[in-house]
């Protein structure tokens, strides 16, 4: 394959009551070596970083977080998150087009109830691990879209999607159902329970924060897209696919997030 050019990649987003915040990165070829070094390279500290509520324009401002994959992060204080109020996004870097983004924090859509469950496929001798599960009901009309992440207190520092956490109404529109999830992992996670019989599980006696939010269609594309080719990843038989993101000039996502959150003490 020949060598492609550089893009800019975007992964940003504004959560409800929260400030925008935005990780620029530049994509690498298809042979290039996937190592800390090469990601190190590969960010992008010195672009100008703009998002607008329609009303106010925050620039945002690099800030070290180490809760990132990437801990070098653009963040705002101008104005946070309004559930129904858009979002523009202008990303101006040296030597890229300029990036342009539009997203909408969606009304919050609450969980109906949220309940622990042991599984009896769980390992022999480890009836104490399960999954989260709960109710949910859609409001009928299609274009609800949605994304599961979860936190364990005093185990993770962050709240964690799992794998396939978002999707959309197309099948579900009106309807009230159960679901559920297993524990996602940080990548590059070495933690003992990320890489034993325990990975995937939740475990009696956490105490989990779910976080259910709600984002519009295209950025439920973005994500269903994204995690197809994460799972394709390093399969022989798998088609090439297209990510499907709501970025204008460059790659990736800037998402609006409704929020809900709940908290659970697994038993």
């Amino acid at each position: 394959l020949p060598e492609a050019v550089p893009m800019l990649v975007v992964e940003g987003g504004i959560e409800q009551n929260g400030y925008p915040w935005v990780v620029l990165s530049k994509s690498v070829s298809y042979f290039s070596p996937v190592d800390s070094a090469t990601l190190a390279n590969n960010i992008v500290t010195n672009a100008t970083v703009i998002v607008s509520n329609g009303v106010v324009s925050d620039t945002l401002q690099v800030t070290f977080d180490p809760n990132f994959i990437i801990p070098l992060v653009y963040k705002g204080n101008a104005f946070t998150g309004v559930n129904g109020q858009t979002y523009t996004l202008r990303v101006l870097a040296p030597g890229f087009d300029e990036i342009t983004a539009t997203t909408t924090i969606p009304q919050t859509i609450a969980l109906d109830s949220l309940w622990f469950r042991a599984e009896p496929v769980a390992p022999v001798g480890q009836d104490s691990l399960g999954f989260m599960w709960a109710h949910l009901s859609d409001p009928a009309g299609l274009g609800q879209g949605y994304r599961w992440f979860a936190k364990r207190m005093n185990k993770d520092n962050v709240f964690v999607p799992p794998f396939g956490s978002a999707f959309n109404d197309k099948f579900i529109d009106g309807k009230s159902f159960d679901f559920g999830y297993s524990r996602g992992k940080v990548p590059g996670s070495n933690a003992a329970d990320d890489d034993n019989e325990e990975r995937g599980y939740f475990k009696s006696n956490d105490t989990v924060v779910v976080k259910f939010t709600t984002i519009g269609s295209r950025e439920v594309e973005f994500f269903r897209t994204y995690e197809t080719e994460l799972s394709n990843n390093g399969n022989p038989f798998a088609a090439p696919g297209v990510i499907k993101s709501n970025v204008n000039g460059g790659l990736g996502v800037f998402c609006g997030y409704g929020i809900y959150l709940d908290t659970v003490i697994t038993q």
